[in-house]
């Protein structure tokens, strides 16, 4: 039995549980502390009837315009993630507002640069739990597939990586194009850098906290979740794939651009060939606006 998963205790309903948001704040999440060794309490958040998890998730969503879409992607979070962590790109709708009333404790970062891959870095600093997931605002995303994530992460995996081409993934939202520009880029990482990848350029992903430190980002663009790919294997991370399915995105145009951004994943892969882990920037401030009532 892994030592962050237990079973219910004989009689226990993990559902009725006390709220650990009324000793820890966290809003939603709820759990019962079981002691530490060294006398700290450990506080179990109900995943079913039959399981809970100690570790807290953080769960980073980077959104520009999406007021629309975020009903869908909140209705689909599991109640027992630790926080949401909202990265609005200067959006002109009403996308934070949606968020609050949606879910009341959504942390709010208000993303400075520009592009997906700034929106993660900001999103990344301003998680507090242990196990971070990223997922995408345009509804294209199940959350309920956030449990076979952390599941692999607390059975030993230090990344668990989203794909569409696993046996029981699937898509709906790729172009005869965009799936031959995945296939071939993929084939490249896993030959240079010695992966066995079967997707490559996927946006659900989610990992410990301490490998950020491993895999520290400096890109802006879509070429995202290839940088944070490769740089799992060559930081020698233990990865496993998780079968996912990738629906239409419901409303709105995506900003992605086959060609554009299929360019910029292939200077990734270029560059990091020859990039000594040294010379990779860390991110830069943020802003974090908090719900009311909660500022100190």
């Amino acid at each position: 039995m892994s030592a962050f998963l237990r079973p219910a205790l004989p009689g226990e309903d993990p559902l009725s549980v006390p709220s650990l948001g009324d000793t820890e704040g966290s809003g939603r999440t709820a759990g019962r502390p079981h002691g530490l060794p060294d006398g700290r309490p450990r506080y179990y958040r109900p995943v079913s009837s039959h399981l809970a998890i100690a570790p807290p998730v953080s769960v980073v969503i980077p959104a520009m315009n999406e007021a629309e879409n975020l009903p869908y992607v909140f209705r689909t979070l599991p109640g027992w993630i630790h926080e949401v962590v909202l990265v609005d790109g200067d959006s002109t709708d009403d996308t934070i507002r949606v968020a609050r009333e949606l879910w009341p404790d959504v942390k709010v970062v208000e993303q400075r640069g520009k592009g997906k891959g700034d929106a993660l870095i900001s999103g990344f600093a301003a998680c507090t739990g242990d196990i971070i997931v990223m997922i995408d605002a345009d509804g294209s995303a199940d959350g309920r597939e956030i449990i076979s994530y952390v599941s692999a992460l607390v059975s030993g995996a230090d990344f668990a990586k989203g794909s569409r081409f696993a046996n029981g993934g699937g898509t709906d939202d790729m172009t005869a194009i965009r799936k031959l520009g995945n296939r071939v880029l993929c084939a490249a990482v896993n030959a240079k850098f010695g992966a066995r990848y079967t997707d490559l350029c996927y946006g659900y992903n989610a990992f410990w906290r301490h490998c950020l430190d491993a895999i520290t980002l400096d890109c802006t663009g879509f070429e995202v979740e290839t940088l944070m790919n490769i740089r799992v294997v060559k930081a020698g991370l233990k990865v496993q794939e998780i079968p996912s399915h990738e629906y239409d995105r419901i409303h709105g145009v995506s900003n992605l651009r086959a060609v554009r951004d299929g360019l910029r994943v292939l200077r990734v892969i270029l560059r990091e060939r020859g990039v000594p882990r040294s010379t990779r920037r860390r991110p830069t401030a943020l802003r974090i606006s908090v719900p009311r009532g909660e500022a100190s």
